[in-house]
C-alpha cells in the first residue's frame, strides 16, 4: 500500500486520468478520495501536483479531498498538498501536529482555514438538505435487475443455443454453487448491505421454471468426491446444461491482487468433464475481471455476468430465456492467458516499485499493435438479433483542431427480435508522426434500441481530444496536422465502416528542431519536410553524383535515403559540407516557419 506506481505523464494523461477527469468535470462530486500508494515516488496523500494542480486548478474541483483509510503518510505535508480530511482519525496525534505547524510557521494559517472552509461547506450542504431516508426497496431491487441486464455480456452463442426455451425447463440442468448463492459484489469497501439477494434458482422458481439443479463444486474448493460424479451423471440426462461458475471472493477483493487469471481448478475440471458428456453447455460467469477459459471451445454459450448486484439471478434468467436481449459490451480485453497481458513482465513489481513500462499500450491498444490473438476483444458483445451498419457520414472532410466533427451512421436491426446495439467510434492517425500512436483508439460510443427491421441514424461528436495525444513538451493536448481514419464498429476488431478526415492543427511552435533532430522527424512534419527538401537534394547529389556502374549496384538510392533519414542535422556538416553557421541558420529559419 506504499509502493510507488512509476508511470510517465503521457500515459497518466491519456490512460488513467480521463475517467476521473470526466467524473469531476461533469459529475461535480463533493468529495474525492486519494489512494494509498506513491505516484512516481510521491505519496498520493501529499502529492500537490495531483491534488491541487490537476484536481483543483485544471479540473475545477471545489469539494474536499479525503484520504483512504490509513493512507496518510505525513499529515502537515498532506494538508499543504491539498488533502483536507484524514480517515480514520489519529486520536488527536496529527491534529496536534497541525497546531504545532501553524505555531511554528511551517503551515500557513490561511491553508488551514481554506481546508476547514471546504469541509464545513459540504457538511452544511448535507445538513441543510437532509431528507427522510425512505425509499421503495422493491422498486430499487427491480432497477438493479434492469441495470444488470444492460451490463451483462453475451460472449459466445454457438448455433444460437441461447435463448433457452421455457417449455424445455424440466430438461435443463443448472450446475454450480453460484446458481444458488451467487457472487454478486466485491469485497472490502465494495461490500454492500442488501435488502435481499435473488439467485438464478430463485428467479427461475418465481417464473415457474422447474429446472433441475446439482451443486457440482465447492466454492471454497473443499474436496468432495461426490460432487463431480453427481454432476456428470445428471448432465448426461439433460438437454442443456447451464454451469454457474466464476471467482470466489477469496480470489479477488480490495487489498490484494490476483496472482493469475485462472479460475478455481475444480470449476475448470467440472466444465470440461460435463462438456464431454453433453454438447449443449452454457457457462454463466461471476467475476470482477477477465479469466482464462481452457474450455472455451468445448461449450456453446458463455454469458459474462460480472458482479451484478443483488438482483443478479433475475437478470440472468431473463437473458438466458430470452425475456431480455443481451446488449452489454466488454470494457476490457479477455486475453487467452495471463502471460499475454502487456503488464506481465512488470507485475506485481518488487514490493517498493511498480513500473508501468507498457506505457500507453495497455488493453486493446497493446493487442492491436502486436496483432495478437485474444479470447474476446474490447467492445465485444453478442445479441439475439443482428445489426447492419450503413451510411457513415462526416459533417466535414476538412476541419481545424478547434472544430467539432459530427459523425453519423445508420443502424438497422436485421433480425427477428428487438435489441440494442452499442455503436463504437475509433480514431486512427494515418499521416504518421514521429510520436508513437496506437493503431486506433475508442473516442465515442452510443447505444440505440431497434425493433426488427427498424433503422435509426445515430450521431456522435468528436473534438480536439479525439485526435490528440498528450504532448509533454508543451504540456497540452496536441492534434497533429494530417489525415485521420474514423472507424465505426461493433467492437475494436469488428469494424464495419470507415471514413477519412483531414485535421489542421492551430497550435504554433509545437514542433521545433535542433542540431540533434534527425531528418526522419522533419520529413514526417509537412512544414519541416518542405524546409528539408534542399538538404535532401544536396545530400543525394553529393552522395550519388559521379558513380561507376558497380558503385550504383552496391549502393542504391533507397539505401542512401534511408541512411539520411536516420542522421541528426549536425551530421550534415560532414556529408554536404555545411558550415556551423549554415546549420544554425537553417535551424533558426525552419523554426521560424514552424512557428507561423
Amino acid at each position: 500500500m506504499s509502493c510507488s506506481s512509476n508511470v510517465d505523464e503521457r500515459t497518466i494523461r491519456e490512460i488513467y486520468f480521463p475517467a476521473f477527469e470526466k467524473t469531476v468535470k461533469e459529475g461535480k462530486p463533493d468529495t474525492v478520495m486519494c489512494s494509498y500508494n506513491r505516484i512516481n515516488g510521491v505519496f498520493a496523500s501529499e502529492n500537490k501536483w495531483l491534488l491541487t494542480d490537476v484536481l483543483r486548478k485544471e479540473w475545477g474541483f471545489d469539494g474536499y479531498v479525503v484520504s483512504d483509510w490509513g493512507a496518510v503518510n505525513k499529515r502537515v505535508e498532506g494538508l499543504v498538498a491539498g488533502l483536507d480530511l484524514e480517515m480514520p482519525d489519529s486520536g488527536g496525534t496529527t491534529d496536534r501536529q497541525i497546531v504545532e505547524a501553524v505555531k511554528s510557521g511551517k503551515l500557513k494559517q490561511s491553508v488551514l482555514d481554506k481546508t476547514v472552509e471546504r469541509i464545513l461547506r459540504i457538511v452544511f450542504k448535507f445538513v441543510d438538505g437532509k431528507t427522510e431516508g425512505n425509499f421503495d426497496k422493491e422498486a430499487h431491487h427491480k432497477l438493479v435487475a434492469e441495470i444488470a441486464k444492460e451490463s451483462m455480456v453475451l460472449l459466445k452463442n454457438e448455433k444460437n443455443i441461447l435463448p433457452l426455451k421455457e417449455k424445455d425447463a424440466e430438461s435443463i440442468l443448472f450446475v454450480g454453487e453460484f446458481a444458488k448463492t451467487p457472487r454478486y459484489e466485491g469485497g472490502g469497501s465494495a461490500h454492500i448491505n442488501t435488502w435481499k439477494v435473488t439467485s438464478a434458482l430463485d428467479a427461475a422458481k418465481a417464473c415457474g421454471l422447474k429446472v433441475n439443479y446439482v451443486q457440482g463444486y465447492d466454492v471454497k474448493e473443499k474436496k468432495d468426491k461426490k460432487l463431480l460424479p453427481e454432476a456428470i451423471e445428471a448432465s448426461k440426462k439433460a438437454k442443456t446444461v447451464v454451469i454457474f461458475a466464476g471467482l470466489p471472493d477469496s480470489y479477488e477483493s480490495e487489498g490484494y491482487d490476483r496472482k493469475d487469471m485462472k479460475m478455481p481448478q475444480n470449476q475448470d475440471v467440472l466444465i470440461s468433464e460435463i462438456a464431454k458428456v453433453n454438447k449443449n453447455v452454457v457457462v454463466v460467469l461471476h467475476n470482477g475481471s477477465p479469466v482464462e477459459m481452457p474450455w472455451v471451445n468445448d461449450v456453446k454459450g458463455i454469458l459474462e455476468s460480472y458482479l451484478a448486484g443483488e438482483s443478479v439471478g433475475t437478470a440472468q434468467i431473463d437473458l438466458l430465456f430470452g425475456k431480455a436481449n443481451p446488449c452489454g459490451k466488454l470494457a476490457e480485453t479477455f486475453p487467452v492467458k495471463t502471460s499475454d497481458n502487456p503488464t506481465f513482465l512488470n507485475f506485481p513489481g518488487n514490493g517498493q516499485d511498480v513500473n508501468y513500462a507498457e506505457g500507453i499500450y495497455i488493453g486493446y491498444r497493446y493487442y492491436d499493435k502486436k496483432e495478437m490473438k485474444v479470447q474476446f476483444p474490447f467492445g465485444h458483445g453478442l445479441s439475439y438479433t443482428t445489426f447492419e451498419y450503413s451510411d457513415l457520414k462526416l459533417s466535414s472532410k476538412n476541419i481545424l483542431d478547434t472544430d467539432k466533427l459530427e459523425v453519423s451512421v445508420k443502424i438497422t436491426n436485421t433480425g427477428k427480435v428487438s435489441g440494442k446495439e452499442i455503436v463504437q467510434l475509433y480514431v486512427s492517425e494515418l499521416t504518421g508522426t514521429h510520436e508513437d500512436r496506437p493503431v486506433k483508439e475508442l473516442k465515442a460510443f452510443t447505444k440505440v434500441q431497434l425493433n426488427p427491421k427498424e433503422s435509426k441514424v445515430v450521431t456522435m461528436t468528436l473534438d480536439k481530444r479525439s485526435f490528440a495525444f498528450w504532448n509533454t513538451e508543451i504540456g497540452d493536448w496536441y492534434a497533429p496536422t494530417g489525415e485521420y481514419l474514423i472507424s465505426a464498429g461493433a467492437s475494436c476488431t469488428d469494424i464495419r465502416l470507415k471514413a477519412k478526415v483531414n485535421v489542421t492543427s492551430t497550435a504554433k511552435g509545437v514542433f521545433k528542431i535542433n542540431e540533434n533532430t534527425v531528418l526522419e522527424e522533419m520529413l514526417e512534419h509537412p512544414v519541416a519536410a518542405k524546409c528539408a527538401e534542399p538538404l535532401v537534394k544536396s545530400f543525394m547529389d553529393e552522395m550519388l553524383g559521379d558513380r561507376s556502374e558497380s558503385e550504383k549496384e552496391s549502393v542504391s538510392d533507397e539505401m542512401m535515403l534511408a541512411m539520411l533519414r536516420s542522421m541528426p542535422l549536425r551530421a550534415l556538416r560532414s556529408f554536404i559540407n555545411m558550415k556551423d553557421e549554415e546549420v544554425v541558420k537553417f535551424i533558426e529559419e525552419t523554426n521560424k516557419e514552424l512557428s507561423k
